[in-house]
C-alpha cells in the first residue's frame, strides 16, 4: 500500500488527490488530516476502486475531526452528496462501502507514540489558554509538521490497520420538495417538517414552541 512519499506530490499515487490538495483544502497540515489520507488512499487501494463521480463508493466515519476533510478529498464521499455518513464516537475509525463491486473495509487508525506528540501536547495546553507565545506557535506548528511527516512516511500497517467487513450501504440520498414554514416563513424539506396544530413548521420552530420554559416561535 501506500509505504512511500510519492503520495504527497502535486499529483497522489495512483491518481488519488495529493496531501498538498487536502492541506489547500483543510487549511493547515497536522497528524489527523495526514491519517484520514493514509486511511482513505489504503481503502481505495483495497477496494479496487477509483475517486466516484457520484455515490458508488460510501463512507462512515466514527470522528468528525481533521482526518475527515482528507477523507472527502480523497474518496469523493461528502455530506453533500450523501455519502459520508458521520457517527462521531469519538473514533479514529473509517468504513468504506462500494456499491458496484459490493465490497466493505474498515480502516482503524493505530495509536502510534512519535517523538513529537509530548511536547505538542504541553505547547496544545498554552495555546488553548492564550499564554503561548510567537514561538510556542511557531514551534507547535514545526512538530505538527514533523508528525505529519512521519504519518505519511511510515509503512501502512504501522499507521492504518484495514479488514473487510459485511457493511449494508445506506439508501441513496433524496432530494426533498421545499415547503415555508408556517411559523417563520422560511424554507425547508418537506421531509424535515414537523405538524404543529395542523401546520408544518421547522423543527427549530416546532422544538421553541414544544420546549419548556423558551419562548414560542412567531
Amino acid at each position: 500500500m501506500c509505504d512511500t512519499h510519492e503520495q504527497t506530490g502535486a499529483t497522489g499515487a495512483g491518481g488519488y488527490p495529493s496531501f498538498e490538495e487536502c492541506v489547500t483544502f483543510h487549511g493547515h497540515v497536522c497528524p489527523g488530516l495526514a491519517t484520514g489520507y493514509r486511511a482513505a488512499v489504503a481503502a481505495m487501494q483495497a477496494l479496487g476502486v477509483a475517486r466516484p463521480y457520484d455515490e458508488e463508493l460510501v463512507a462512515i466515519a466514527e470522528t468528525d475531526a481533521c482526518g475527515l476533510d482528507a477523507i472527502q478529498m480523497v474518496t469523493g464521499c461528502t455530506a453533500g452528496k450523501g455519502n459520508l455518513v458521520v457517527k462521531d464516537h469519538g473514533k479514529h475509525v473509517f468504513t468504506f462501502i462500494s456499491r458496484e463491486n459490493e465490497k466493505a473495509v474498515r480502516v482503524l487508525v493505530r495509536h502510534r507514540d512519535t517523538p513529537e506528540y509530548s511536547e505538542m501536547n504541553e505547547l496544545r495546553k498554552k495555546i488553548v489558554t492564550g499564554r503561548a507565545d510567537a514561538a510556542d506557535h511557531e514551534r507547535f506548528h514545526e512538530l505538527m509538521h514533523a508528525a505529519a511527516e512521519r504519518i505519511l512516511t511510515a509503512p501502512s500497517d504501522e499507521v492504518i490497520e484495514i479488514r473487510d467487513v459485511d457493511a449494508e450501504p445506506p439508501a441513496k440520498a433524496r432530494i426533498f420538495a421545499s415547503v415555508v414554514c408556517a411559523c417563520c416563513g422560511e424554507q425547508v424539506a418537506d421531509a424535515k417538517t414537523r405538524l404543529l396544530d395542523g401546520r408544518q413548521v421547522c423543527i427549530p420552530c416546532y422544538e421553541a414552541v414544544r420546549s419548556p420554559g423558551r419562548p414560542e416561535a412567531g
